[in-house]
């Protein structure tokens, strides 16, 4: 028990690092998932066709892979040439990659909408923005739980990825105490860290699910 104390310190800094990925992650991936949806289903031939090319893109090659090109490569690239610190690299990737997983998730929620409702919409006299904004996106946020959940706790373990740029994440603090003490007590309580956090999303989006299942009774 003393040893799990003494190594609670830098455990507790990865997992700082771990939750800092995630969270930026997840705000700023989600609202861009939806927008890339939107356009996904818009009646613009090309501009659906560039946005299921990019989600055809990040979801089609690793996120490790993904990550590397942006730390590694982009500084290279005509015209760009941009060297992004670690942390910021990280991020873009997680956020480009995740965004396209949620993208198809929204889609797949906007297109599980009856077309009736899209009709009844116009006769009232709504637009395309407020039928979106009043009628569909309400419904889909409802539908999307299950698959949004799942995609969540998914992120929060493939924050694990970001060793690759040697940031000094929760698995990686692990590691570290591993090696220098030849014991794998550490990854134990990593393990622990991981499973609590994925614990209370899990518990999270339960909440949420009951709460919008009211309305189906």
């Amino acid at each position: 028990m003393n040893y799990v104390i003494e190594i609670m310190g830098p455990l507790l800094e990865g997992t700082g690092v771990t939750l800092q990925v995630f969270i930026i992650t997840f705000v700023l991936a989600v609202p861009l998932g939806l927008l890339l949806a939107l356009l996904r289903v818009s009646r613009f031939t090309v501009v659906s066709a560039l946005v299921n090319g990019y989600i055809w893109l990040m979801r089609g090659t690793p996120l490790m892979l993904q990550m590397l090109f942006i730390y590694f490569a982009l500084p290279f690239v005509p015209v760009i040439g941009i060297r992004l610190p670690d942390f910021t690299a990280a991020i873009v990737a997680f956020v480009l990659n995740y965004a396209a997983y949620f993208a198809e998730i929204f889609r797949a929620g906007i297109q599980s909408i009856d077309r009736g409702q899209y009709e009844g919409a116009r006769v009232l006299g709504l637009s395309y923005t407020q039928t979106m904004r009043r009628i569909v996106l309400p419904q889909v946020f409802k539908r999307i739980l299950p698959p949004m959940s799942n995609e969540t706790i998914t992120l929060v373990k493939d924050t694990s990825l970001i060793y690759v740029l040697a940031m000094n994440d929760l698995l990686r603090a692990a590691r570290g105490i591993v090696q220098r003490d030849f014991t794998t007590t550490p990854f134990i309580v990593a393990a622990a860290f991981y499973l609590v956090m994925t614990l209370v999303l899990t518990l999270a989006f339960q909440r949420l699910e009951r709460k919008y299942a009211v309305y189906d009774e």
